[in-house]
């Protein structure tokens, strides 16, 4: 038996096998930030990925791992998690990276037209179609409308502080600016941020009615892309519809579900990354005096870093879930074809062999090779540039007219399945 086999064993009957030390379950989070810090520094400090058993959930949820038994290993190191991602051939998105479960049953067969459950050749085809329209060039020519949103959300904040700062501030950035640049109306913002948030909690969602809410969910965008297209395919405009509606994928047009699953994509990968970091900083900035000084005292200088540690510290995305195409090996531990493999962002970015001082908030932070938008593969967060853009941008319109801007409470804390956010968190000037 070799190490990793013991390892398995061991995982299977000892303590972490209870859900609220299983960390893919809800309960897991609702910990103590310190307490979930410690949990994941123990897990680093074995050097190996762990097992961790998980009974599924929900009905047609696929085969168990490679051993016949039904888990997934915890990928907690930073070097662990940056070999995984370069080798995309072994590690696969399909047929699920969001859910230890294969799919969600209310995803039905639109999922497959989702790039997060995409591999090689299809994944890199279909990600080329809208790839050019979020790099740094692409986005360049939105940097006004985006300036002049942030202005308008600054505006808007700074009337009605004191205030919930992400409800009037973290939520609207991101969702005026990825809807503007997609040719979405403002008449849906309301349906986007609902939709969205019922998407980004599928993996907690376990309940009949959670399941039945998600797939209204996805009908919903469906529905909204259809109806854009039918708008844009008459009536092109320079916005991300009418480049999709345009695009040929094989020598085809785009399918009705591909487009509804572009959509799905876009909206929820626009909004969440963003929104996360928007307040996460506030608070770190409030918590963190000094930081917050050296910040105001060269704000143009300062506030790609600044950024850069708040994606750091905070990790917005959490994990994701890989899959063992072939018997491999990863940091010399074995893995078999067929495990289920979880790269945990929020650990890497807490690994003392690559940060000093990983738990402080430290914007002079140089190197910063954080994983907080996946680690250097194909499937790296296709919004990367806009959240980094946005976050710039607002933060520098906001303190320079309110530099005394703080939280007056700490946050509402939620892990929305792959999400770390922030629910509420209250602001004044």
């Amino acid at each position: 038996m070799t190490p990793l086999d013991t390892n398995r064993n061991r995982n299977r009957d000892g303590d972490r096998t209870g859900t609220a030390d299983n960390p893919l379950r809800p309960e897991f989070w609702k910990k103590p930030a310190g307490e979930i810090d410690a949990f994941f520094a123990r897990l680093r400090a074995g050097r190996e990925p762990v097992f961790f058993p998980y009974r599924p959930a929900r009905p047609n949820s696929g085969s168990g791992s490679g051993s016949g038994s039904y888990g997934f290993y915890a990928l907690t190191r930073h070097a662990q998690i940056t070999e995984v991602s370069r080798r995309p051939d072994v590690f696969a998105s399909a047929p699920s990276s969001s859910t230890l479960e294969d799919r969600s049953p209310a995803f039905g067969n639109s999922a497959e037209g989702s790039l997060l459950h995409m591999d090689a050749p299809r994944h890199t085809v279909m990600r080329r179609v809208v790839a050019r329209a979020f790099n740094p060039s692409g986005l360049r020519r939105h940097d006004g409308m985006i300036a002049a949103a942030a202005r308008r959300v600054v505006d808007e904040l700074l009337e009605k502080t004191p205030c919930d700062f992400v409800t009037e501030a973290a939520v609207q950035l991101p969702l005026r600016a990825i809807c503007a640049i997609v040719g979405v109306p403002a008449s849906a913002y309301e349906d986007v941020v609902k939709a969205t948030d019922t998407i980004t909690g599928i993996a907690n969602t376990t309940d009949r009615a959670g399941l039945d809410a998600v797939a209204e969910a996805v009908t919903y965008f469906s529905t909204l892309m259809g109806d854009l297209a039918r708008l844009r395919r008459g009536d092109p405009a320079d916005d991300v519809t009418t480049t999709l509606v345009r695009a040929t994928v094989d020598g085809r047009p785009l399918t009705d579900a591909e487009l509804g699953a572009f959509l799905r994509i876009l909206l929820v990968g626009g909004n969440d990354t963003t929104r996360s970091t928007l307040a996460h900083m506030l608070y770190l900035l409030t918590d963190n005096p000094g930081q917050k000084r050296l910040l105001l005292a060269d704000l143009p200088g300062r506030m790609p870093g600044a950024v850069e540690e708040t994606l750091r510290h905070a990790t917005p995305g959490t994990w994701m879930r890989r899959n063992v195409t072939r018997d491999t090996t990863v940091d010399g531990h074995p893995l078999r074809a067929g495990d289920r493999i979880i790269l945990y962002y929020n650990s890497a970015n807490r690994d003392e062999d690559v940060f000093d001082r990983p738990h402080a908030f430290d914007i002079g932070r140089s190197p910063n090779p954080h994983l907080s938008f996946g680690g250097p593969s194909p499937h790296h967060c296709l919004g990367a540039h806009l959240a980094r853009r946005e976050s710039g941008l607002f933060y520098r319109e906001l303190l320079t007219r309110a530099p005394g801007i703080h939280a007056t409470a700490p946050p509402a804390h939620t892990y929305s399945g792959l999400i770390h956010g922030i629910s509420h968190l209250p602001c004044a000037r």
